[in-house]
């Protein structure tokens, strides 16, 4: 799995995935869902590496998903993740465990972040198990936190530290 930063030729299948049917439920609310927005993330991953990052990871020269953070404490050193998405062609192929690998050691080996910390919506249970299988930490549910369509959702808290990563 290669993992690498968006570009501006990213925009189309980054677009493509996060409003597919099969993704978009699962997605925060926040997600970039028009091509402005898309634009407009691009451009923050660009500009601002060290505080925000939108990643495409590839097969084959192909891309296969995508991830994110963004950094909530700077003097503490910690992300959160998001926007983790596999486009349905590819899924079932165990490219979602190396993604999710693949920008672990990213973020906390060589941008030195010291925590991810993930929210996974608590009726995503194809999330809950990717996060515990990938090594993230349950650390608790935010009940019925996120307003999802017309229904209060809880929110697992998963994270993972620098420590707890596995070679």
């Amino acid at each position: 799995m290669k993992l690498r930063r968006v570009q501006v030729d990213d925009a189309d299948f980054l677009l493509g995935l996060i409003t597919h049917e099969q993704t978009r439920p699962f997605l925060g609310n926040r997600a970039a869902d028009t091509r402005e927005r898309v634009a407009a993330d691009i451009d923050r991953s660009q500009r601002e590496p060290e505080a925000y990052g939108w990643f495409v990871g590839e097969v084959n020269g192909e891309p296969v998903g995508c991830v994110a953070f963004e950094r909530v404490s700077e003097q503490h050193r910690i992300v959160e993740a998001g926007r983790f998405a596999i486009d349905p062609r590819f899924r079932g192929r165990g490219y979602g465990d190396a993604l999710a690998r693949a920008f672990q050691r990213h973020v906390l080996r060589d941008l030195g972040f010291h925590r991810i910390e993930l929210k996974v919506y608590g009726f995503n249970e194809r999330a809950l198990a990717h996060a515990e299988r990938c090594g993230y930490v349950r650390e608790g549910v935010k009940r019925r936190a996120y307003l999802k369509g017309d229904e209060w959702v809880d929110a697992v808290l998963f994270s993972l530290l620098e420590d707890e990563l596995a070679e």
